[in-house]
C-alpha cells in the first residue's frame, strides 16, 4: 500500500470557514507537528540534494534545455516594477507577466550586450524563465526568491555588501534599457504589464545527486518537475506508489476538503492507501491513517485551529 502526500499552500490562503465534517474528525485524530514554514523549507522537506544548496536556476535550466552541466548559473526572470512613495515595488514576475516568444526576441537583444561585457550570456529558451550563464568560479551573493518579493518594496530584497554591488548595478542598468525599450509600450497598449525589470535569483551549479523518498511526482510547477527529474523519478505514472502530489495552487476550501481529502480518506477506509500526508507551506502536517478512526474521543479539528 502506498502514502500520498499532498504538497499544500499555507493555511491561511484558505477562507475560514468550516471543513466538511468527515474531514475535520480525521484533521482531530491525525497525528499533527509543526515544522519550519516556507516554500524552500517545504520543497526541502521531501528533497535532499548534494551539495545542500538551493541552485533553482540550474534545475531548471536542466529541464527546460539540458545543457547545465558543470556551468555557473542564475535565474534573470522578467519582471515588472511601479515605483511608489518608498521606492519601487515588484507587481509581477515570470509566469505572471504572461510574457511569449516575441518578448523574447524583441527585448533580449537590447539586454545581452550589458550582460556581455562582464562574460555573462543571456538566453531565454522558456518565456517566462530567463537564464544567465556565468563563467566557471563566479561567486554570487545571496538573492531572494521572486516570491518573496511580489508586493514588496525591491530595496531591502536587493543583494548587499561588496558581494552585492555589482548585481544591483546591473539591475539598474537592465532597469534603464527596458523602461526606455518601445516594446514595452506595446506591451501596455496590448493590455499587458511592462516588462521593465529583471529579477536575479536561484544561482548556483547543479547538484550532484537529489534524492526524494517518493517514487512519484504530479505537478505542473517547473522547479518540483525538475527536482523529481533530478532524482530520476517518472513523472506522472498511475501505478500505486508513494506520490507527492502538488496543490499548492488550491484556494478553496471545498476543493481542499471535498475534491482532495475525501476521496483519498474513502481509499484509506478500502485499504488502498497506507497513510495519507497533509504537508502545509506555513509548516504544519496532518499525518492520517485508517488506525485513528478509533480515537474517537478526539474532537474534529478545522484547518485555522490547528
Amino acid at each position: 500500500m502506498a502514502t500520498a502526500t499532498l504538497l499544500l499552500p499555507a493555511r491561511s490562503r484558505f477562507p475560514a470557514a468550516p471543513l466538511p465534517d468527515d474531514v475535520a474528525k480525521a484533521l482531530g485524530r491525525a497525528e499533527r507537528s509543526s515544522v519550519d514554514g516556507g516554500e524552500r523549507a517545504q520543497l526541502q522537506r521531501h528533497f535532499q540534494l548534494q551539495p545542500a544548496q538551493w541552485p533553482v536556476a540550474a534545475l531548471t535550466r536542466q529541464l527546460d534545455v539540458g545543457d547545465a552541466g558543470d556551468a555557473i548559473w542564475l535565474r534573470a526572470d522578467p519582471a515588472n516594477v511601479v515605483p511608489d512613495m518608498q521606492g519601487a515595488r515588484m507587481m509581477g514576475h515570470g509566469d505572471t507577466l504572461r510574457p511569449d516568444a516575441e518578448d523574447v526576441a524583441q527585448l533580449l537583444p537590447a539586454l545581452q550586450p550589458l550582460f556581455a561585457g562582464f562574460g555573462f550570456i543571456l538566453d531565454a529558451p522558456v518565456p517566462s524563465r530567463w537564464y544567465l550563464r556565468l563563467p566557471p568560479g563566479t561567486t554570487l551573493p545571496d538573492f531572494h526568491s521572486p516570491d518573496d518579493v511580489l508586493g514588496d518594496d525591491l530595496f531591502p530584497h536587493l543583494p548587499d555588501g561588496d558581494a552585492g554591488r555589482r548585481w544591483r548595478a546591473l539591475l539598474t542598468e537592465a532597469q534603464v534599457v527596458l523602461h526606455t525599450h518601445d516594446w514595452n509600450q506595446q506591451r501596455v497598449a496590448d493590455g499587458k504589464r511592462a516588462i521593465n525589470s529583471l529579477w536575479f535569483w536561484g544561482g548556483g551549479a547543479l547538484p550532484q545527486s537529489v534524492h526524494t523518498a517518493h517514487a512519484q511526482v504530479r505537478s505542473r510547477e517547473a522547479l518540483l518537475q525538475a527536482l523529481a527529474k533530478a532524482a530520476g523519478l517518472q513523472a506522472d505514472n498511475e501505478q500505486q506508489v508513494d506520490a507527492l502530489v502538488d496543490l499548492r495552487q488550491l484556494r478553496s476550501l471545498d476543493q481542499l476538503g471535498n475534491d482532495a481529502i475525501r476521496p483519498l480518506l474513502s481509499a484509506l477506509q478500502r485499504g488502498e492507501l497506507r497513510r495519507l500526508v497533509l504537508d502545509f507551506e506555513d509548516g504544519v502536517r496532518f499525518e492520517i491513517d485508517k488506525g485513528q478512526r478509533w480515537r474517537f474521543w478526539k474532537k474534529p479539528l478545522q484547518l485555522h485551529d490547528a
